[in-house]
């Protein structure tokens, strides 16, 4: 019984973990697309930043900017995307190791031809298209963590 709690819960709150990882990458964006030279509040232009991600209030005072090292000297200036972008593509071309069966010789060989062998040799998109015969959708990660329409 308490395993099957476990597993029921294994999705809980995933949304907003997903929503929160859009909307650092929102803002890690808006700083390096900025045109002009930056002279203004922090804490409204983070909110703008924000507003097609967050859900709800944000608490007064708070300043994420000053804690968000990552994008400031962590090494992902205007990277931040890429954790949620990596994981868009690890789903997407997992679901075709499931539809295929994982252990499928002939996709593990597609994957090791088209992606692990080539490295840099050609564009990213253009080896995953060639590995995976279309471009990456969100679907397989929202049916992996259980974002579904009906919830």
């Amino acid at each position: 019984e308490l395993i099957e709690k476990i597993i029921a819960s294994q999705n809980f709150n995933v949304a907003m973990a997903c929503l929160r990882q859009v909307s650092f990458g929102l803002l890690d964006m808006a700083y390096y697309t900025q045109q002009d030279k930056f002279e203004a509040d922090i804490i409204p232009f983070e909110k703008k930043a924000w507003e097609k991600a967050i859900i709800g209030e944000q608490t007064d005072g708070t300043c994420m900017t000053t804690q968000f090292s990552h994008i400031m000297s962590g090494g992902y200036a205007a990277g931040y995307y890429s954790y949620k972008w990596a994981e868009v593509l690890d789903a997407d071309a997992f679901s075709l190791f499931k539809k295929n069966g994982i252990f499928n010789q002939a996709t593990a060989q597609s994957f090791r031809d088209n992606i692990l062998s080539k490295g840099s040799t050609e564009h990213p998109m253009t080896l995953y298209k060639r590995f995976r015969g279309q471009e990456p959708t969100i679907d397989a990660l929202l049916e992996r963590n259980g974002i579904t329409k009906e919830n």
